[in-house]
């Protein structure tokens, strides 16, 4: 009888594996690159018997003799997942539930505390807080490793559940323990759980003539959400000059990250993606269609800016269009292709790695800033200058507009934001030399 059920086991592993091949050539491949790759057909190897033989042994001893009693699907779920999660973090078994929340993480709308986080070493670690979340205003930060929920602790617990505990009906609380760097003790955090709208593009006008542009995540209308922003601008007046702020930024949609790159370069290679697959050898071009081919920018990131946001700063560095401030980025330079198993099922697997124009893989290094700039708060002295204008009997300037020279502008966005306040001073300079140099 065990004979019977092991070979009854492998044909339904042979014939699953058959299903699997062919949804994966099903697929449709991602955006139609400017350079498709030759079509190879490549032999598959034969799958191993005698290592089938072996896990539909383990499978039957563990369904007749674990101290509980397992159904067969939990079984077969969970030996999908932990092969899934042997190879990199990123590697998933997606089933009914976690298809929507992929929707959901792509449309910019979700219920929960609003972090992006992922495993490390046995605990969850804060990737990113989302801007204006219940996370963000609690005051968590990009680091933060989550140790407890609720008082029990993470150990043992998959990401999956993890996330899972997180997420629930908007204004119930849910009660965090973090550790952080440098501090003594764990940090107590209650959170109440609320609706996340994420708003994607967010824009400001700063003082000169400076476009701030916030992008919190990649989602599918990011691009056209931007290019909007920048049209409105320009309908009014110059812009002297654009911040691009990609901090905290976990990634997202990677055709949204290629449209914002568009924005500011008009031609040549914006990123592209190799892998075993020929589907997964993809590159992607500019366009002609730029609304910004010359204004000065430049991008912040720093370590909780990853994925889709290290696409468009490695493009943009590599074409030599922004300079790049802030501190290292994460370093994901990895791309997931989501391969359809049943109909309500399907493999988030990681097919390709992606690199900048120049070739460089941001995997597991990042993107380093051309200028070096730890954050910090913007704390102006407040120590008083007595002036020519101070001393009495002082000689009365000539000219009689002279006492109404305007103050410096300061801008409420960057008073407390020394990465920004740095990156607006530069942008400020360079359009003040343009000024100079212009006829």
């Amino acid at each position: 009888m065990l004979r019977n059920s092991i070979n009854t086991l492998i044909s339904a592993l042979l014939l699953s594996s058959v299903t699997v091949l062919s949804a994966t050539a099903a697929t449709p491949a991602p955006a139609t690159p400017a350079e498709p790759a030759a079509t190879t057909d490549v032999p598959k190897a034969q799958l191993p018997l005698e290592d089938l033989r072996t896990f539909a042994e383990i499978f039957d001893r563990i369904r007749n003799s674990y101290v509980e009693e397992v159904d067969d699907k939990t079984l077969f779920n969970a030996a999908i997942k932990g092969m899934l999660s042997s190879l990199d973090p990123h590697s998933a078994y997606l089933q009914e539930e976690d298809f929507s929340d992929l929707q959901e993480s792509t449309s910019g709308k979700f219920g929960g505390l609003g972090i992006e986080v992922g495993m490390d070493n046995g605990l969850v670690r804060v990737i990113t807080p989302i801007d204006d979340t219940p996370a963000e205003k609690a005051g968590i930060l990009a680091g933060d490793l989550i140790v407890t929920l609720d008082g029990e602790a993470i150990v043992g617990m998959s990401l999956e559940d993890a996330i899972n505990r997180m997420r629930g009906e908007p204004g119930t609380k849910i009660d965090l323990e973090v550790r952080r760097e440098g501090a003594p003790e764990l940090i107590k955090f209650t959170l109440e759980r609320a609706e996340i709208k994420v708003a994607s593009v967010r824009t400001d006008m700063l003082s000169g003539d400076i476009g701030y542009v916030r992008i919190t995540q990649f989602q599918e209308k990011t691009g056209s959400e931007l290019q909007k922003a920048v049209s409105k601008w320009l309908r009014d007046k110059p812009v002297n000059g654009l911040i691009l702020d990609l901090r905290n930024n976990p990634g997202g949609v990677l055709s949204a990250a290629v449209d914002v790159v568009n924005t500011f370069v008009s031609s040549g290679l914006i990123v592209y993606t190799e892998g075993r697959e020929p589907m997964s050898n993809v590159r992607y071009q500019a366009s002609a269609k730029t609304l910004l081919p010359e204004t000065p920018v430049v991008v912040l990131i720093n370590g909780g800016s990853a994925s889709a946001s290290e696409i468009v700063a490695g493009a943009l560095q590599d074409h030599q269009r922004a300079v790049i401030v802030g501190t290292q980025s994460f370093g994901k330079g990895s791309v997931q292709t989501v391969l359809p198993v049943t109909d309500t099922a399907a493999v988030k697997l990681t097919t390709a790695r992606y690199f900048t124009p120049n070739g460089r893989s941001i995997q597991a290094q990042g993107i380093v800033p051309d200028i070096l700039v730890e954050q910090s708060e913007v704390t102006p002295s407040k120590q008083r200058y007595y002036k020519e204008a101070d001393l009495p009997g002082h000689l009365s300037n000539p000219d009689e507009n002279a006492g109404n020279a305007p103050e410096a502008e300061e801008d409420e966005l960057i008073r407390k934001d020394f990465q920004l306040y740095e990156a607006h001073t530069l942008l400020r300079g360079v359009s003040i030399l343009a000024s100079k140099k212009a006829p």
